[in-house]
């Protein structure tokens, strides 16, 4: 007996130890407006492969930022946090709300809208909706996004959360879920005369990249032109960039007299997309210029690297654990951001424990992945434990010292 005796006194120790329309694009009435039918000079979109030197670039906005989308990562900003009137760009928000109540199987895209008088009264670019005029989901969600359509913009919000008012209170709060720290929305649209209307480039990016991230939305972004009303009224996109740039897919444009001109531009190549923001250029060339040269910047200068260790992680030893062992895994983005010339010579390495004390909470770390270029640490991401793991208690002790004398295993 003196065997069993001597397991049951190491149990007991260890346990004891361890521890756009044919209208103009928007604008109140008093506000000067786009013209209708805006002339592009294609060479404005001409593709170019621009300095690598960020600091060359030649941004005329007063206020820019360019971000990708996997990561986050700002690779250019300027004035990116100076509020500003966004004019229709505040759209981008409110097709968010809409992408987002439709996953949610709040409403349909099969579901008719009916204008109110209120919707129809909207000035600025629009459809010309009748009062009572019923229209579905699907193309009131088109005529917002191609042509930048005020009047189907409110339509859709009062049918969401039945008035504007409400519906831009949502907005706010979305904004606030989102970090979007300096922007407040006062109504749907852009379109309406209100000083304290306002956001950011980066608060743009931030909410452009939640939008891109349903994918069902550049069905309608990468619209070029378009029908509604059986094909009688015709639908063009007021973001140039769609027709004339590699890539394309999205996102929104904005115009008053007050705001001038911005835009929000997305675009995709070999899997890595990207954000352009651009806030208040002086004419609608240089806000499209402006955005190309961000985007072919990120493109001819940046890639995604893979953050994943060369091998599998294996599972991590749980001492006194009611689980044996716990899965570690690697917490944050799987893409790293880098220049294209460094990306050859990424390397990953892992610090990870042997064992753990028990209890284990889910996310405790457990080491790290470091992600380096020669001796220059590009990122370090946290290893975390995936799960929860108790610690034995005495009576856990018991049982297993029990099926170790009788069954020979834990």
């Amino acid at each position: 007996m003196k065997k069993p005796i001597t397991f049951l006194l190491v149990f007991i120790c260890l346990f004891a130890l361890a521890a756009p329309t044919v209208s103009a694009e928007e604008a109140a009435p008093a506000f000067l407006t786009e013209e209708d039918n805006e002339a592009v000079d294609a060479s404005v979109f001409e593709e170019g492969v621009p300095a690598a030197s960020v600091t060359e670039l030649n941004i005329k906005a007063p206020s820019a930022i360019l971000m990708e989308k996997e990561t986050g990562q700002v690779i250019y900003e300027k004035n990116a946090d100076e509020p500003m009137e966004p004019a229709s760009v505040t759209k981008v928000m409110t097709i968010l709300l809409i992408v987002e109540a439709l996953e949610a199987g709040k409403i349909s895209l099969d579901d008719m809208v009916t204008t109110s008088a209120y919707a129809a009264s909207m000035g600025g670019s629009q459809i010309w909706l009748e009062e009572g005029e019923q229209m579905s989901v699907r193309d009131m969600l088109k005529c917002v996004v191609v042509a930048s359509a005020n009047d189907c913009a409110v339509a859709l919000a009062e049918y969401i959360s039945g008035s504007e008012s409400v519906f831009v209170a949502r907005m706010n709060e979305r904004a606030k879920e989102l970090g979007m720290t300096n922007t407040n929305f006062t109504n749907c649209s852009g379109l309406l005369d209100d000083r304290t209307h306002l956001t950011t480039a980066r608060d743009v990016a931030i909410m452009s990249r939640e939008l891109i991230r349903h994918d069902m939305i550049k069905e309608y972004t990468k619209i070029w032109m378009d029908t509604v009303r059986n094909g009688e009224f015709g639908l063009t996109n007021t973001n140039k960039l769609i027709y004339y740039y590699k890539g394309a897919t999205g996102l929104k444009t904005g115009f008053t007299s007050r705001s001038m001109y911005c835009l929000a531009a997305t675009a995709e190549r070999d899997g890595v997309e990207y954000i352009a923001v651009v806030m208040h250029a002086d004419t609608s060339a240089d806000r499209f210029e402006s955005a190309k040269t961000l985007l072919s910047y990120a493109f001819a200068n940046y890639t995604l690297v893979p953050v994943s260790p060369d091998r599998a992680l294996l599972p991590v030893r749980v001492t006194l654990g009611k689980t044996p062992y716990v899965q570690p895994v690697i917490q944050g983005s799987d893409k790293l951001l880098t220049e294209k010339d460094i990306a050859p010579t990424v390397t990953k390495s892992v610090e990870i424990v042997d064992r753990v004390p028990a209890p284990v909470k889910a996310g405790d770390k457990l080491g790290s992945l470091i992600v380096k270029s020669g001796d220059k640490i590009l990122g370090e991401y946290p290893i975390v434990a995936g799960d929860s793991v108790g610690r034995l208690s005495w009576g856990d002790v018991f049982v297993r010292f029990l099926r170790m004398m009788f069954l020979g295993g834990l």
